[in-house]
């Protein structure tokens, strides 16, 4: 079974939002089923974002999984790199704003915008 990799944007010390890759353990359930340990959450929501939708930077404001249902989405950081997310892929949203810090759009965070002519649909489960 290959692994599952697992996209992670978080805070570094520096303040600036970053993407991280990392696998996802499966260490339970059955070989025909491997399942990860169970995660706590403490809810979810869904969204759904209009054909051109784009967000100024911001910071997340809880950690939070975000799954892409549909559409497609891309997530710029400040130092101008980008991931794009599409329909079935999902990544863990944790770039909260430093302790401490006040919000400056031009250091902390990231943006997001909808791609292509499909709505994008989203599903935030928080941790």
């Amino acid at each position: 079974m290959l692994p599952i990799s697992q996209t992670i944007l978080y805070t570094d010390v520096d303040g600036f939002a970053k993407f991280r890759d990392a696998v996802l353990s499966l260490s339970e359930g059955k070989p025909e089923a491997m399942l990860s340990p169970l995660q706590a959450s403490s809810g979810f929501q869904f969204r759904q974002s209009p054909v051109g939708f784009k967000s100024s930077f911001h910071c997340t404001t809880t950690p939070q999984w975000l799954i892409v249902l549909s559409g497609a989405m891309e997530i710029f950081l400040q130092d101008g790199s980008s991931r794009i997310f599409k329909a079935g892929e999902s990544f863990f949203s944790n770039d909260t704003l430093p302790m401490g810090a006040a919000f400056d759009p031009k250091h902390h965070g990231h943006a997001s915008r909808q791609v292509g002519d499909v709505p994008l649909v989203t599903m935030f489960v928080r941790t």
